[in-house]
């Protein structure tokens, strides 16, 4: 009796999953741990998500909010996430201490990393004593030492102090005279504030072009289940290509399944934003190896890492749609 009753409860659940959804049972699902709280530069996973585009690509993904900056790589070192998307920087790092971890599709084509300054300072070069804000993650060192040298300045001159994520409120207090931060993100709320805060990208002062956040992979899941990072950079490709192709279609999916955004400030954030989604050419998440030859010698440079970054192995374009 104990097994018919089983048995009926069986093929009653298996009746209910019948229809539309059951296309969908058989689906894998992966995980993606984003880099930092949700925001505009996130708009194409959730325009993803959004339109199904995952499942239409065989796969149910879902979206990891990290706590902390650091949780990203934490959870895809210790395999508690398929997927994470990490600063570039971040990749760099892991790698050096060994970690098998692999870029399989860029987010953005552009450095986001900058020096934002007070209204009274117009050049990197007048930092030069006084006091600048980092966060304390080591390519801020780098970033700040490359906008001062690029701009022709002394960076052994100016004087820092660790603020962790307070660049908008230490600036606007005015207890330091510049901080390193995005300017996709700060920046936008700063000049909002005030137009005249000045915001020096690490690529117009010295820096090459680098694609700033990656989507990453441990090598095992690359070799593995190849079928399942090819599902899911299909997807996020074909979220980011919407958002290009219709932005304010991004705002709505980013916005309607992160509760609490400022609808003002991610339309101002997504529009600084669309033209890093792509490079020349039009080709979204693709990794250009000569751009990251030259990341790769100016962040051993700048003291990022130790050895220059062996970009052949750190960053593969195979999993992206062909064209």
């Amino acid at each position: 009796m104990r097994r018919a009753i089983i048995a009926l409860l069986l093929i009653s659940g298996a009746l209910a999953g019948c229809g539309s959804s059951s296309r969908h049972a058989a689906l894998a699902s992966a995980s993606l741990v984003l880099d930092f709280t949700p925001n505009a530069v996130h708009a194409g996973i959730y325009e993803a998500l959004s339109r199904s585009d995952d499942v239409r690509a065989g796969v149910r993904l879902h979206v990891i909010v990290p706590s902390a900056s650091t949780d990203s790589i934490k959870l895809l070192e210790t395999g508690r996430a398929n997927f994470a998307i990490l600063d570039i920087h971040d990749l760099a790092i892991a790698r050096e201490r060994g970690e098998r971890v692999v870029g399989v599709m860029a987010i953005v084509q552009r450095p986001l990393a900058a020096v934002i300054a007070e209204p009274t300072i117009g050049s990197p070069r007048q930092l030069a004593g006084r006091t600048v804000g980092i966060t304390g993650v080591p390519s801020d060192t780098a970033v700040l030492r490359s906008v001062v040298a690029g701009a022709g300045g002394v960076a052994a001159r100016v004087k820092t102090i660790t603020i962790g994520f307070n660049a908008v409120p230490d600036l606007l207090a005015g207890r330091v005279a510049a901080a390193t931060a995005f300017w996709n993100d700060e920046g936008v709320t700063l000049r909002r504030h005030d137009p005249g805060y000045h915001v020096f990208r690490v690529d117009q002062f010295g820096a090459p072009s680098y694609p700033e956040l990656v989507v990453c992979a441990p090598a095992s899941e690359l070799a593995l289940r190849p079928g399942l990072v090819h599902a899911v950079v299909q997807a996020l490709v074909a979220g980011y290509q919407q958002v290009l192709a219709s932005p304010h279609a991004g705002e709505r999916a980013l916005e309607s399944l992160v509760p609490g955004l400022d609808p003002s400030l991610v339309s101002a954030e997504l529009n600084v934003l669309s033209p890093a989604f792509d490079q020349p050419g039009g080709r979204v998440g693709v990794f250009a190896m000569a751009r990251l030859r030259a990341w790769a010698s100016w962040e051993r440079r700048f003291g990022i890492v130790a050895t220059i970054p062996d970009i052949a192995t750190m960053f593969t374009n195979r999993f992206l749609p062909r064209g």
